[in-house]
């Protein structure tokens, strides 16, 4: 599908017939004079029931007050969510592309852009960006910026993480101090922990969730997880093709399965039951998302009596290495069109810009003055929304329209309690030195979709793979099949998946290189 739509916004740029969506009036018109400049933005609702609801974005009380800061006319154009892959094909097929377009996926060469980059119906942004975006320029990370780039040149202005590291381990500390256990650090140091818990009465000591999503805490610690690609050999394999460290893995999954650390039905656990064990207070050990510490200290508080949660370092197998799967460093970006003038263009990155400083964050983070916080002596008094709807709106002022900024969590909201203050530190001094990354494609492998059994997820190994992991630790199959295991996969289709990701590695097509 990429190569067609190339094909077809190459013909389209040759024609000369591509411009801004729906513009008002002519690109220098609406650039010059020093009104509000006016531009159109596309981005995605990220299913914000808020955004979603209103009959007109652009009439929004939160928009016209970020109209008014920046100088800005804007015509905002939200894809829904759900469909936001076909309603990008559907814009870049009709020719209907606005000046501004936020792919959610980040990278400029992903399935969502349709091959518009290659194509030339975005701008390189290096000199605009240099003499317009002092404040992006000195806060985005490098490696956030060769993300958005094609071909040596910067086409997008990206929502950055400055800690690719976000999945953290999940400890209930109360648990921990009844057992007079210290912290673990080592995988067998976990697995006494767990067995304490589980003597304890827990009735989960770790919780696990099905296809290992969540729950690859001690994939982690022997860097097999089953989704990441590695070198080996001058090859570019997944990392379950080191055949040692993966039964090394198996083989603690496969011991807290024979000890009943886990569900006996550990391969069928749903979202759903993963969410209510936590909370209910019947849990362990987890893995989530660090910015989750918040809510997961508020949910145990409630289900049991001087219940605590804390973000504690990964476990560490025999190389020293602990942690989940590292991010990219970009999660949206902006990609300005070809078509705009330079002088509406500066103007543009200008407002972008806007986004990283002070007055951008106290502005996105509480609102308004007067209506949302008051301050005293310089404090935020900050009123915190309580009400769906108004849990809604506020998220959808802080993360949805706050298009450009650090994502890794939000600061000046964090630090108004205690915490939000601790989930600071966990994210600063313990998630920053662990993590694990590898090989990924910005743009899948066209042998994922000849062989679907043998395709990575975004995080979750192959269905052949991960149907072998559950069998092995159910017993069905020794773990000293594993290599045999490998050789299936090659001759299944995967030696076609190899060959390709080599050649794309080799060639810097669509490759990021996240080993840490």
């Amino acid at each position: 599908m990429k190569k067609g739509w190339g094909v077809l916004l190459a013909a389209v740029l040759t024609t000369g017939t591509l411009a801004g969506c729906n513009s008002k009036e002519p690109a220098k018109e609406s650039a010059a004079g020093a009104g509000p400049v006016k531009f159109s933005v596309s981005f995605s609702t990220g299913g914000n029931a808020y955004l979603e609801s209103a009959s007109d974005i652009n009439k929004d009380k939160w928009v016209l007050e970020l109209e008014k800061r920046t100088n800005t006319d804007l015509d905002l154009k939200p894809l829904s969510h759900k469909e936001f892959d076909q309603k990008m094909s559907l814009m870049f097929a009709g020719n209907d592309i606005p000046d501004v377009v936020s792919n959610l996926r980040g990278g400029p060469t992903t399935s969502s852009m349709s091959g518009s980059v290659e194509a030339g119906v975005f701008m390189p942004l290096d000199d605009l960006l240099k003499e317009n975006a002092p404040n992006l320029m000195k806060l985005v990370p490098k490696e956030a910026w060769e993300e958005t780039s094609y071909d040596g040149k910067i086409y997008g202005i990206p929502g950055w993480l400055t800690n690719p590291s976000r999945r953290a381990t999940f400890i209930r500390t109360d648990l921990l101090e009844k057992a007079n256990l210290k912290q673990p650090v080592t995988v067998e140091e976990y697995l006494d922990v767990l067995r304490a818990f589980k003597k304890m009465g827990v009735e989960n000591p770790y919780q696990i969730r099905e296809q290992f999503k969540y729950a690859d805490t001690f994939l982690g610690a022997y860097d097999v997880m089953p989704y990441q690609f590695e070198l080996m050999n001058g090859e570019v394999v997944p990392k379950f093709f080191d055949a040692e460290n993966m039964m090394k893995a198996l083989q603690t999954y496969k011991t807290m399965y024979e000890e009943g650390l886990i569900p006996k039905d550990f391969a069928t656990v749903s979202q759903t039951d993963y969410n209510k064990n936590i909370a209910a207070g019947k849990s362990g050990i987890w893995s989530a998302n660090g910015e989750g510490l918040l809510s997961f200290r508020g949910k145990i508080k409630d289900a049991v009596k001087d219940g605590k949660v804390d973000i504690v370092a990964s476990p560490k197998g025999p190389e020293g290495k602990g942690g989940h799967g590292v991010y990219g460093y970009i999660s949206t970006a902006k990609y300005i069109n070809s078509k705009v003038d330079k002088e509406k263009a500066k103007k543009i990155i200008q407002f972008f810009d806007w986004m990283s400083t002070e007055e951008a964050e106290e502005f996105f983070t509480f609102g308004i003055e007067g209506d949302t916080y008051t301050k005293e002596n310089g404090k935020i008094n900050y009123k915190q929304p309580k009400t769906k709807e108004e849990i809604d709106e506020a998220n959808y002022r802080q993360t949805t329209l706050w298009m450009v900024h650090d994502l890794t969590y939000n600061k000046k909201l964090s630090e108004l309690t205690e915490d939000g203050k601790d989930m600071v530190k966990a994210f600063d001094n313990v998630l920053s030195k662990e993590g694990v990354g590898g090989i990924t494609f910005t743009t899948s492998l066209a042998s994922f979709t000849k062989y679907p059994d043998l395709a990575s997820g975004g995080d979750t190994g192959p269905k052949f793979i991960l149907d072998q992991m559950i069998q092995t630790i159910y017993g069905k199959r020794p773990i000293s099949d594993w290599p045999k295991v490998i050789e299936e996969y090659k001759a299944k289709g995967g030696k076609e998946i190899i060959k390709e990701a080599t050649e794309r590695y080799n060639k810097k097509e669509g490759v990021v290189d996240r080993a840490r």
